[in-house]
């Protein structure tokens, strides 16, 4: 992802790259391949060196979820704009103890922005405004299925345990439970989830120990306002069409993105049993492909407008905590087989 956001924000506007850090020295040599010995960057392989010699406005941080709270609470301190990668932090405390650091800071109209770029994909975006229309009536269901291959291979495998990515119900669906959360217009209040480690990564080790990371799993999350949502997750199903299908049911009718064909699918009861219109989304001509559907892209270009502008951040630190909290409750509820509050985890 820290190669993602750097072709992303080479071509925008009014942007200069000027520090890269990163103390796995492979991952450095690639960055300066792909800013093509870019003049006027530095290059840092630790992060505090590169925030005491570095004059940079905003610091993107992409790196492993275990390290994001230590990093972001070093950048905090030095009053910069952060984008953080989601999630914001493994554990509820932490993303709690971040807020807290930015509550007491002095640092007037900091832009403190989660990476949850969901929410910016074409298809997911579209959806978005045929609820705010009124498309679907009031909205009752929300199911988002995600059916893909394997958690890919990252550097010294620290994607393999729990206790590097919170979880995978933290690491890879606080995308989702955030979607879930903007789509219902409601807070959270109580999860029921079940899953397990069934097929992947079963055979493997590192250091003789085994990966302990979910591979599948269903999460139900109940909202105050009486809205209901499911995750149908599997990371052993990469044979499929759509690697992510996200449903929302209203009272006058169903609307679905189907995101790898990029094909946004209204039905209304009025018309009738098994009516419905396909819309093919294309994303604006201005917008870089690249991964999550040009989600990155647009991702950068609000949190540059909010940040000269001078206004609050799209996702914050509320947003990351929310996504990150449902995926503890989530967790908790396999390993505890119940029902969890919100609230016991926040």
């Amino acid at each position: 992802m820290g190669l993602e956001h750097i072709r992303n924000l080479v071509v925008m506007p009014d942007v200069q790259i000027v520090g890269v850090c990163d103390p796995h020295t492979p991952s450095l040599e690639k960055a300066r391949r792909v800013l093509n010995r870019m003049e006027g960057v530095r290059y840092f392989a630790n992060h505090l060196e590169m925030l005491g010699h570095c004059d940079a406005d905003v610091v993107v941080i992409a790196t492993p979820n275990h390290t994001h709270f230590h990093i972001a609470k070093d950048v905090l301190n030095c009053g910069k704009h952060i984008l953080i990668e989601k999630p914001l932090c493994i554990t509820v405390s932490e993303c709690l103890e971040l807020q807290q650091i930015e509550a007491t800071s002095s640092v007037e109209d900091r832009v403190v922005w989660v990476g949850l770029e969901y929410r910016y994909m074409a298809p997911t975006a579209r959806v978005r405004q045929e609820i705010d229309k009124g498309a679907i009536g009031k909205v009752r269901m929300i199911t988002i299925r995600e059916h893909r291959y394997p958690f890919l291979e990252k550097v010294d495998d620290w994607n393999r345990f729990n206790a590097n990515t919170g979880g995978t119900l933290v690491e890879k669906c606080c995308h989702f439970f955030d979607l879930m959360c903007v789509l219902a217009k409601s807070s959270p209040v109580s999860v029921m989830a079940s899953g397990s480690q069934d097929v992947n990564h079963l055979a493997e080790t590192y250091g003789g120990r085994t990966p302990d990371i979910l591979d599948n799993a269903y999460v139900i999350v109940n909202f105050e306002n009486g809205v209901r949502g499911m995750l149908d997750l599997c990371m052993f199903a990469e044979a499929s069409k759509n690697e992510q299908e996200i449903c929302v049911v209203g009272d006058k009718g169903k609307i679905e993105a189907l995101i790898s064909e990029s094909v946004v699918r209204i039905g209304k009861r009025k018309n009738g049993y098994g009516t419905f219109q396909d819309f093919p989304i294309e994303l604006e001509k201005d917008v870089v492909q690249g991964f999550h559907h040009g989600a990155s892209f647009v991702e950068h270009r609000q949190m540059q407008e909010a940040i000269r502008n001078g206004r609050k951040a799209d996702i914050g630190l509320i947003e990351g905590l929310i996504s990150v909290a449902i995926g503890q409750a989530a967790h908790m509820s396999i390993d505890q087989g119940r029902l969890v509050l919100i609230s016991e985890v926040l």
